[in-house]
Formats: C-alpha cells, structure tokens, sequence
C-alpha cells in the first residue's frame, strides 16, 4: 500500500498547472455534455451545484449518488487527462519559458477564465457563489497587507469595503440609472460599462481617503489600541451611512446597473493579486516587514516608518473599496447592516486561516472558507458551531494559518514539473 502510494505522488507530481488545467477544461466540458443525462441516471434530483455537498447535506440518502457524480464527472476525468498530458503539457511549458513570462500566465490564466466560466454557467448560483469569492480573494489580500504583513491587528476593513461600495453605487447609480433617489440618468447608460472601471476606482479613491482617519492614529498605537480605533472606525461608517438619507439610509440602495459579469470581477481580481504580489515583494513590501518584526530598529535603519504606514493602509483600504464597489453591484442591492461584526469575523477568519504574511494563504484562506461556508449552508445554525471548531483547530496546530510565509511566484507555478530522482 506504502509502495502504492508513493507511486502514485510520483506519477502525478510530474504534472504542471498546465495540465491540471487542461483536465478540468475537460471535466466540465463533460459535464456539459452529460451532467444532465447522469444526475437522472443517479437518481439525483438535478446537477449537484457545489460538487455534490450541498446535496449531500440537504438530502443524506443522495451520498452515494452524489459521490459517484463528482467521481465520475470531475475526480477521474482531471486525474486522467493531466496524467496523460503530463508529457505533452511539461513540452509546452518548456517552450513557453523561452517567450516572456506574460505570454505564458497569459495562457494559463486563459484556460483558468476557461473553467470558472463553463462551471459557473451551468446554474446562476454557481455564478454568483464564484463572483462573491473572488471578491473575497481581493479583501483578504488587502486585510493581509496590514494584519499580515505590517504586522498590526485592523478591525476597519468592512468600513472600507463600505465607503467604496456606496462611492461606486453612487457613482453608477446616478449618472446612468433612472432612480427614485437620484433623478434622472445624467449620461446616457451605454457610456456606463466604459465608465464602469473609473467608478471602481472612485470608490477605491474614497476608501483610501477614509483609511487616513486609522493610519495616522497607527504613529502612537500598536495593537489592542489600533484594533479599537479600527473598530470605531467601522461603526463610524456604518452609522454615518445609516444616516444619510441621499444614498437610502438604513434601507439601503438598489439599482445598481448589470456591469458586474464574471469576466470583469476576474479580471479585477487577477489585477488585485498581481498588484498586491508585486507590492509585498518591492522594498516597501520588506519595509512593512521590519516594521511589523521591531519598528524601533527599523525607524533607526533608515526605514521611514510613517510613511510605510500611510501607504500600507491606503494601499489596503483602496483594494477593499474596489472589492466593495463590485460586491455592491454583483447583489446590485448594497445595506449599511451588511458590513457590521459578521463581515469583519469573516475576513479575519479568512486571512488567519489562509495564511499571515503570504498571498497563496490568502488565496487558500478566501476560496477554503468561502466554499466551505457554501457547501454547509443546508446545516444552517449548526454552519456556525463548524467552521469556527475549524478555526480553532487550525489556531491550536497552525497559528500563523495554513500557508503563512510563502512567496508567491508566478514562474514556479507555469514551470514545468521534472521526475523526482530516487
């Protein structure tokens, strides 16, 4: 069984990114082609929406089927092709080394768009679950550039995520909708989808004007007092938007314009950690670092550290407004409740439990707890007691998170893979 085993992690680890990506190409191109006609055979009562769990959960006596669906339509066909394409996809990437690197994540982001798009159209709850989590991905890796790798502990993140999701919804909402609150479109709304990145932008503008408030306090508080004024922060926002009256008060604003399809909030969401990547990476990413190790010693290395702090926040604060303006307009519906105490338990959850000081933790933490909590929504109350005994778990055998410290390099992941030598 040992010898089994370790055979089996030989033979696959010869496999790159290239050919597990052309394996779920395939899986769901098959599940294209007899997801229907096999769920009816299974006796399952439609397509399994989230690889059979929620199935699974709603419905015990379905295990089997269910089981035998994601055998049959994802676990064997991905094995099998990126086994047997091994060969042919470590040629490739061989060659597409001697081009320039962006030619090569080019096409490997191509085949990924490729998948999240066939898998997310089977059903409109497979679109929207997939948007929201990749949201999730970019406020985690913004929550992770203070908490992670400046070192503080910010509670105001969900106060960002706010200012930028009322900033953009305001920016849309009234100068292409027709809306009761705001009048008449002041631009035509064909105009809207062009101008629809610039509102992005203003509510990430917006978001990073608001985090002066928690950065400059952060010169004289370290800690428990920074996580209090970040905290203030956020229930500052929430209570000042409830009070506003022009952007709906406690009831929230709606009409937010259709203009936040899968391909923009992927292509926000590959720019998000492209940019942050090359942020922790550059010489202020290690300035933040020695200021999160003793900022003491790095004020006395020269390192300034006020300014590593402002930008740090605004930098953080601006990607949570952008995060904020695309959720906004992915629910086209935005309400000051929804970002209180359940929305920051959530991002921090994700940020510990990915990883501190790593943008594959954050990916891992944002994709793990977005589909774990997903998968166990049929459980409904008992969802809440699960997924924080997980967190705790992972507090007590990993404290700094599942992947924490681990740079994130494109070149490793579009390489090809080599036989291990014995």
């Amino acid at each position: 069984m040992k010898q089994l085993k370790e055979n089996i992690r030989s033979s696959f680890s010869r496999v790159p990114l290239l050919g597990w990506l052309f394996g779920a190409l395939i899986a769901v191109w098959l599940e294209h082609l007899a997801g229907d006609p096999l769920a009816a055979a299974l006796g399952l009562p439609k397509i399994p929406v989230l690889f059979g769990c929620v199935i699974m959960l709603k419905k015990p006596v379905l295990i089997p089927a269910a089981v035998i669906y994601v055998l049959l339509i994802y676990a064997l066909p991905v094995a099998a092709v990126a086994r047997l394409s091994a060969s042919f996809a470590n040629r490739l990437a061989a060659r597409m080394l001697n081009l320039p690197i962006f030619f090569s994540v080019a096409i490997h982001l191509g085949l990924l768009y490729a998948v999240l798009h066939m898998w997310s159209e089977m059903s409109a709850y497979r679109v929207i679950t997939l948007k929201l989590t990749l949201i999730a991905v970019m406020l985690t890796l913004s929550l992770n550039i203070i908490n992670g790798y400046m070192g503080e502990f910010s509670c105001s993140h969900p106060g960002f995520m706010a200012l930028g999701a009322y900033a953009a919804s305001a920016f849309t909402v009234a100068l292409f909708v027709e809306d009761k609150l705001f009048g008449q479109a002041l631009l035509p709304s064909a105009l809207g989808p062009f101008m629809f990145p610039l509102a992005l932008i203003a509510g990430g503008m917006v978001a990073a004007l608001g985090a002066l408030a928690i950065a400059i306090p952060s010169f004289r508080t370290r800690g428990d007092y920074l996580a209090i004024i970040s905290l203030a922060f956020m229930f500052i926002v929430k209570s000042m938007i409830e009070n506003l009256e022009v952007v709906g008060g406690p009831r929230g604003l709606s009409s937010q314009p259709d203009w936040a399809n899968l391909p923009t909030v992927f292509g926000w969401t590959v720019a998000c950690v492209w940019i942050i990547n090359n942020f922790v990476r550059s010489t202020l990413g290690k300035a933040l670092n020695a200021v999160r190790d003793e900022e003491t010693a790095a004020n006395a290395m020269t390192v300034d550290t006020r300014r590593t702090k402002i930008i740090a926040f605004l930098f953080a604060a601006f990607w949570a407004g952008v995060a904020g303006g695309l959720f906004a307009h992915v629910l086209r519906y935005v309400n000051p409740a929804t970002f209180g105490i359940q929305k920051l338990a959530e991002v921090l959850a994700m940020v510990y439990f990915g990883g501190l000081n790593s943008v594959y933790g954050s990916i891992v933490g944002a994709v793990s707890l977005s589909l774990l909590g997903e998968a166990l929504r049929p459980l409904e109350i008992l969802k809440w007691l699960i997924i924080p005994l997980l967190l705790i778990l992972v507090m007590i055998f990993r404290p700094t998170g599942l992947v924490a410290f681990k740079e994130f390099n494109v070149k490793n992941l579009v390489k090809p893979r080599q036989r291990r030598k014995e």
